[in-house]
């Protein structure tokens, strides 16, 4: 009875549509920093095992990213919510006999999923707007400025925000922020 239980909540990929398939996306990724190394991976599962994120999640795979980069499966890929999971620890990349760099990939990934699907989880965009407000990535409360004066902590540097501001305007991550669709938790599916 429990290994009926045990099953049922064992993660099912969906079935693969040979219409999702886009065969030069391999390619186009191999072409950039991070992901050039993606066609040499074989498959061997080490980058998973060694994963921390892994171990906690039913759905978040760096073997099927990779597999999934292989099979062009993009659009599925860039609306996949559990690539935001990466903690970017480069356990993946020390421990790939081949020299896949998994974190690399997902980075680029991620990138793509910003800028083609306007997706973004609402932690990353607080932070950002944050820092395009006040030039630090946290809302630092005049309650904790007012304890480091008591402590007798030297004041907090002054970031240069229209610097900042301006970095955002000319690298177009200000209009991204504006329009980017963004999703509070990643959910099993």
């Amino acid at each position: 009875m429990s290994e009926t239980k045990s099953e049922a909540r064992e993660y099912v990929q969906p079935v693969i549509k040979a219409e999702e398939l886009d065969p030069k996306f391999k390619y186009k990724m191999s072409k950039l920093h991070g992901a050039e190394k993606v066609m040499v991976c074989f498959q061997c599962g080490t980058c998973t095992a060694d994963c921390p994120i892994a171990r906690f999640s039913e759905f978040y795979r760096p073997r099927r990213i990779a597999r999934m980069v292989q099979l062009g499966l993009k659009d599925r890929l860039l609306l996949d919510k559990a690539l935001w999971l990466c903690s970017s620890c480069f356990t993946c990349v020390d421990h790939c006999p081949q020299g896949v760099e998994i974190a690399g990939i997902v980075r680029v990934l991620r990138n793509m999923a910003v800028a083609d699907k306007n997706i973004l989880p609402l932690v990353y965009k607080e932070l950002a707007t944050n820092l395009m407000k006040g030039g630090f990535v946290y809302e630092i409360p005049e309650s904790r400025l007012q304890k480091r004066v008591e402590q007798g902590l030297p004041p907090l540097p002054k970031p240069n925000v229209k610097d900042v501001v301006k970095i955002f305007e000319v690298t177009g991550s200000a209009g991204l922020l504006e329009k980017v669709q963004t999703f509070a938790k990643v959910e099993s599916k």
